[in-house]
């Protein structure tokens, strides 16, 4: 009895969702005309954006979707605010809710900015006393005065967000689903939009982001849920999350980097086999934490001698930012002699101190001068668990004082 008294109610369940789009290839009027009755099914295509889709977002939580392009997210988030029907399946939704879903959806380009704020909110529900009452704040948190009564076909993308945003939040929804659209507002928008969230969330509100950043989610979210070819590939905390959505993108980009390895010529002198990550006692892990001793083995092949020889590495964010590097010629150590066969080059990193957050290996092989014979980006990757006391990098404790 306890436990039904204070688990929340679901505000949105999803039940065996399916969504089959039917891609025409007759483009042109002429085309479907000539195809008219004969063989049409041969000039279409379906497409299944999502396949038996099923889970249910208690009211308070924040959920994220994440996957691949492709994957359904947005297609899902669309279902979910009756965007589109799905094919098969239901979604059964509680509550108010706002959605904003893409650029400047809900807007009529002829009408100005004020029009434009009465015609949304009153599609998303509010009266027109109730929008009266919010009009000044709206406008406010939009930062557009000077052109609330400039025809909206004449604003920037950043004035479109500002402004479809800030409808959608003053219409006080308990159900708020927000698509990649924030990502057009310039930074000092999207940390306002961030805040607002925040707020959200101390109130109690649902929120249902999709988004291809991974800090994002893992800052704005409690839970995600990961679709890949249009189905539920993990439900789970935010953190596992996005590393299983890391881990996909990852299967995807070395699929198709072997795939082209199938077909490039074969390489010659050396060339780099794989790359481990080990932990202080010498076994291959895929987790971290912070102050862990930390191992990358190269494993190099060489198909002629070297007199001398360097190795270099270096650990990436999934965004790209490198937060360490270093080499055989940056510490002044190359290797020595090699006759042609396999060796493994080691690095050992003591106390690796890295934030929260999924990391990539990338690693180098070069001749005596520093040419580069052969490189392998993220050929390896490990995972630091999240630490929501901070945000960044580095992995640090942090002592508070304050003096008088």
């Amino acid at each position: 009895m306890t436990d039904s008294v204070s688990s929340p109610p679901d505000i949105v369940v999803i039940d065996d969702v399916s969504k089959t789009f039917t891609i025409r290839k007759d483009n042109s009027l002429k085309e479907r005309v000539v195809t008219l009755g004969r063989r049409g099914r041969a000039h279409r295509e379906t497409f299944e954006s999502l396949r038996h889709v099923s889970f249910a977002i208690p009211a308070g939580s924040s959920i994220g979707l994440l996957g691949p392009n492709g994957s359904g997210k947005s297609t899902l988030l669309k279902v979910i605010g009756g965007i589109i029907d799905p094919t098969s399946g239901s979604v059964r939704r509680r509550g108010r809710m706002a959605a904003l879903l893409e650029l400047g959806a809900g807007f009529h380009p002829d009408l100005s900015g004020r029009d434009n704020v009465y015609l949304n909110a009153s599609i998303l529900g509010l009266s027109r006393s109730e929008t009266d009452a919010r009009f000044h704040e709206i406008v406010a948190f939009a930062e557009i005065e000077d052109f609330i009564d400039t025809q909206v076909k004449f604003y920037s993308s950043g004035m479109y967000v500002r402004l479809a945003f800030a409808v959608a939040i003053h219409t006080d929804p308990d159900l708020l689903l927000v698509d990649e659209v924030l990502a057009v507002g310039d930074e000092a928008f999207q940390r306002k939009c961030m805040d607002k969230i925040r707020q959200f969330q101390a109130e109690g509100r649902t929120i249902i982001l999709v988004s291809h950043s991974a800090g994002q989610v893992m800052e704005v979210c409690d839970r995600g849920v990961v679709l890949s070819a249009g189905e539920v590939a993990f439900i789970g905390s935010a953190a596992e999350a996005t590393k299983v959505h890391r881990e996909i993108l990852e299967g995807k980009r070395k699929q198709a980097f072997a795939e082209h390895e199938h077909l490039a010529e074969p390489r010659a002198y050396s060339s780099i086999a794989g790359i481990t990550v080990n932990d202080g006692s010498g076994m291959p892990s895929s987790t971290f934490s912070p102050g862990d001793d930390l191992t990358v083995t190269l494993s190099i092949d060489h198909a002629v001698s070297h007199d001398r020889w360097n190795t270099g590495i270096s650990i990436d964010t999934p965004q790209g930012q490198q937060v360490f590097g270093t080499g055989t010629r940056r510490l002044g150590v190359p290797h020595d002699a090699v006759t042609p066969g396999r060796v493994d080059v080691s690095y050992r990193l003591p106390a690796v101190s890295l934030a929260g957050g999924q990391y990539f290996v990338n690693a180098e092989v070069s001749d005596a001068d520093g040419a580069p014979l052969d490189a392998m980006w993220q050929g390896a990757s490990f995972f630091v668990p999240v630490e929501f006391r901070q945000t960044g990098t580095l992995y640090s404790e942090a002592i508070v004082a304050v003096r008088r």
